[in-house]
């Protein structure tokens, strides 16, 4: 392309309008403008060109060659005699070495950038000064500069000028803790990039607006931010980096460490190579940060002392003290010692403090008063909680729950009990709020990791006075919290029915490529739909903004379970623990033996199990599994079971509910000698089996659904078998059973049975799936139901399992159901025999026919399995979940 000598000054300004918008199409337009100019010539139209070629560069992530090319322009301007272009070409300078981590030379530059000018012109540098002064840690000095430079762009009409002035205050509002202002700053800078059709700035709003969101807690706005900005970017070919750096935090936020980590890998592999040197400097602290949410202390120090060394020689003093806390965190979490901590602590919280970065100086203050405490120095701890105690009400989840914990630390040591649980219960209140404003499970479930310390206190004190009331309690509040809250999961939401659709296309796809031998749809276009599930589920927002309800009382558990025995086991350290209610007695508190001994000989048994329901083998090989299934029941029945055999004496033939914690939760319980052929339901909490207790049953003669999937040989013959059962049932099997069509059934029916392979996806439970005709039926589809069946059967392998997460957080196809209501759930914990699976059905439903309760009829149906190895086995591998 080539043009007029005449118009290289019109079209080098048009290559600087369109170098943010589309950086391409002005790299082609400002290289045709410099070649025009520089053969006119004209110095000003040629540096021009050359900055709008800069800036596209930079636009497009190439920072190293868009600095060589800014260099060029303000060449040619010296040159020339161009004192204005010079000064706008050493800004652009200015901010790309700052960007690459040289902050003295960038001050440099825009200090000689701001000589001679006046009016608009010197309040442009200011601004670019202030940016990377931020960008350098020394906020004051950064708010001050954009303090005097905006009214300047607002009185001459320079609206670009303006939004982009508000925009970079803004991340140094929010750095501050000023969140308030930080928004306001972005909606404006937001609606002035949409009146100037400035598509890449709108997404560095809507990044940064995300960033606030983060910084106040609202992971869903924050998420939907972020997501908004990627997929702008996505369109414009603008590299990601930045809004991955920015996810990282909402991630850690809601205690989703491992994807956390993913996701500051992926932004420094981005990086790797490139000349970003602060971006890379930034990630280098993230991945640190993560060290420290996964405990690794080692990896903590390691990566933050690099990261300190990389603000270190960037100049940037604020972020090097940001590292250098996070490097004394690895120390605390090593247990290093208490007085070189307290004192390193001390010192930078108040050179944190003189830079402006209240936040990070109010968590080094807790971290110096956690060492004063150990140290046995009460005044200091005393002093710098006081500093810290405005983190109780401000700051990230983490840095708030922190702050109450040593709150806790402090009254505890000054022997004041009572002060202690107050503070622990207004740490985990904390905790349960933010839970509550989160709609997506996966977040609510993974956010029970900030509380663990709280809930572990309270914990110990209720245990250290042998109150069972206080062990259940703080269990209780602790456990399994956000199966007590209905996902908010809108019906009709059309984005997540697209994503959820596209899955199953796909995983169909892949499934009978597989089958037929050959290649199917690539992984990463089932990834990359995934992805779009979990965007679209994850900006869902709560109406809810309290936290759940209190701890059931043991008086409220006693009138739900009438006749039956409540045993809730509790992981004390590496031992056991279990509370027993009924009534006629007050909550007895049993300790009972080492969780790895419990551990081993729950995998024995399940081992066992799984090899005798399959069959198979010789018969000799059969008797060695069944010797070993009976003996690590024999086992288990005496770890857990003996030592509450004088609180259960007499009680024998009582329904049980069992609520397991961590290692007990694939255990089959009906293995247990004591508890063969008896009643029993598990659940994951005392507060989940009381509401499941408290809602509509299963009523018989109500409306059943009975559904086969493809791929199991009896499940058609299984489902038509169920509907013989019923006076009235609908049948879904071979093509009709599509996922559309199984939801329609299923919303509100009183029993529903689904024989279809089952799948349990431990790097995403959510997407645990049933499957059916047209590909699979996952959490997030059965969450979008109205009103969950009362019962559902669900016998297909391992349908029962969950993935369990810190603070026994359970997620999976039953908790699902358990938490959109459903009275009960029956499913194996194992892989089961599908021949063996449906005579057993059949009884099972000739049961519930007739009016029995989904434990009770389970219970019959193993009795009447005595003398038949298999299936007893597959019986056994049975479990009644809920009511």
């Amino acid at each position: 392309m080539s043009i007029d000598v005449g118009a290289a000054r019109d079209a080098a300004e048009q290559a600087l309008a369109l170098a943010s918008g589309d950086p391409r199409a002005a790299l082609e337009l400002a290289g045709t403008a410099a070649a025009a100019a520089h053969a006119e010539p004209d110095p000003a139209a040629e540096a021009t060109a050359h900055r709008a070629w800069a800036l596209a560069l930079c636009e497009l992530g190439e920072r190293e060659t868009a600095l060589d090319r800014v260099r060029t322009a303000v060449a040619v301007a010296v040159r020339g005699g161009v004192p204005a272009e010079e000064s706008k070409a050493r800004l652009l300078a200015a901010y790309l070495l700052g960007a690459m981590g040289h902050t003295r030379a960038a001050l440099r530059e825009a200090d000689r950038a701001q000589r001679g000018l006046i009016g608009l012109a010197a309040a442009l540098a200011a601004s670019q000064r202030a940016l990377i002064l931020q960008e350098a840690g020394r906020l004051d000095e950064a708010m001050a500069a954009y303090a005097a430079a905006l009214p300047v762009f607002r009185q001459a009409g320079d609206r670009v000028a303006v939004a982009k002035a508000l925009g970079n205050r803004a991340v140094g509002l929010a750095y501050s803790g000023r969140l308030d202002e930080a928004e306001a700053d972005l909606v404006e800078a937001r609606d002035l990039y949409r009146e100037l059709g400035l598509e890449r700035l709108i997404g560095n709003a809507d990044m940064n607006l995300g960033f606030v969101a983060s910084r106040r807690g609202d992971a869903p706005a924050a998420l939907e931010h972020y997501q908004l900005a990627e997929d702008r970017f996505g369109r414009l070919g603008v590299p990601v980096w930045r809004v991955l750096i920015c996810r990282f935090e909402v991630l850690v936020a809601v205690g989703l460490v491992a994807e956390a980590r993913r996701v500051a890998e992926r932004a420094a592999a981005l990086l790797a190579g490139s000349a970003n040197a602060a971006d890379l400097a930034e990630v280098r602290l993230l991945l640190a940060q993560v060290a420290l949410a996964e405990r690794d202390a080692e990896r903590a120090r390691a990566d933050g002392t690099a990261a300190r060394e990389m603000f270190r020689r960037q100049s940037r003093r604020g972020w090097e003290l940001v590292a250098r806390f996070t490097v004394l965190r690895a120390d605390e979490l090593a247990g290093a010692q208490a007085r070189r901590l307290q004192r390193a602590a001390g010192e930078c919280a108040a050179e944190l403090a003189a830079a402006g970065w209240r936040v990070a100086e109010l968590d080094a203050r807790l971290v110096a008063a956690r060492a004063a405490l150990r140290a046995g120095d009460m005044d200091a701890a005393v002093a710098d909680l006081a500093v810290a105690t405005a983190a109780r009400r401000a700051g990230s989840l983490e840095l708030r729950v922190r702050a109450w914990h040593a709150t806790a630390l402090l009254r505890d040591a000054s022997g004041d009990r009572r002060g202690t649980r107050s503070a622990l219960r207004a740490g985990l209140a904390v905790v349960d709020r933010y839970r509550a404003g989160l709609g997506a499970t996966d977040l609510r479930a993974h956010v029970a990791g900030h509380a663990e310390a709280l809930a572990t206190m309270g914990l110990q004190l209720a245990v250290a006075d042998g109150s069972a009331t206080g062990v259940l309690a703080w269990a209780e509040r602790w456990r399994a919290g956000a199966v007590a809250l209905r996902p908010v999961r809108p019906p009709d939401d059309p984005e997540l029915a697209h994503a959820l659709a596209e899955v199953r296309r796909l995983t169909t796809a892949q499934v009978e490529a597989q089958l037929a031998g050959r290649p199917g749809p690539a992984l990463a276009a089932l990834a990359a739909a995934e992805q779009r599930v979990v965007a679209a589920s994850r900006s869902a927002r709560s109406p809810l903004h309290r936290g759940g309800a209190s701890p059931p009382q043991p008086a409220e558990l006693v009138a739900a379970l009438g006749d039956a025995v409540l045993v809730e086991y509790v992981r004390h350290g590496d031992r056991m623990l279990a509370v027993t209610v009924r009534a006629g007695a007050r909550p007895v508190l049993h300790r009972l033996g080492a969780v790895d001994v419990v551990e081993r000989e729950v995998a024995a048994a399940q081992f066992a199990l799984r090899r005798l329901a399959y069959g198979g083998g010789s018969a000799r090989s059969q008797e060695t599994h069944r010797a070993a299934a009976r003996r690590a029941g024999e086992r288990l029945d005496r770890l857990l079971l003996g030592p509450l055999a004088a609180e259960i004496a007499g009680v024998a033939d009582r329904p049980l509910v069992v609520v397991p914690t961590g290692v007990l939760h694939p255990l089959p319980w009906s293995l247990l000698p004591s508890l063969a052929g008896r009643s029993v339901r598990v659940a994951p909490s005392a507060a989940s089996w009381l509401a499941a207790a408290r809602s509509r049953p299963g009523v018989p003669g109500g409306r059943v659904v009975a559904v086969a999937g493809p791929r199991l040989a009896a499940a058609e013959g299984e489902a038509r078998a169920v509907r013989d059962r019923y006076r009235q049932a609908d049948l879904l099997v071979g093509d009709a059973a599509t996922a559309p069509a199984v939801l329609a059934a299923l919303d509100g029916a009183d029993h529903a049975h689904i024989a279809a392979h089952g799948t349990l996806r431990t790097d995403n439970p959510l997407f645990s799936a049933l499957e059916l005709a047209d590909g699979p039926l996952t959490v997030y589809d059965l969450e979008r139901l109205e009103e969950a069946p009362r019962v559902v059967v669900l016998p297909a392998c391992g349908s029962g399992a969950s993935a369990v997460g810190v603070g026994d957080e359970v997620m999976g196809l039953v908790a699902a159901l358990l938490a959109l209501g459903a009275h009960s759930v029956v499913a194996p914990l194992l892989s089961v025999s599908d021949a063996a699976t449906a005579p057993l059905m059949d009884a099972l439903h000739a049961e519930l026919a007739g009016g029995a309760a989904p434990a009770d009829a389970l219970a019959a149906v193993r009795r009447a399995t005595a003398g038949d190895a298999v299936a007893d086995a597959t019986a056994a591998a049975f479990t009644c979940f809920g009511a």
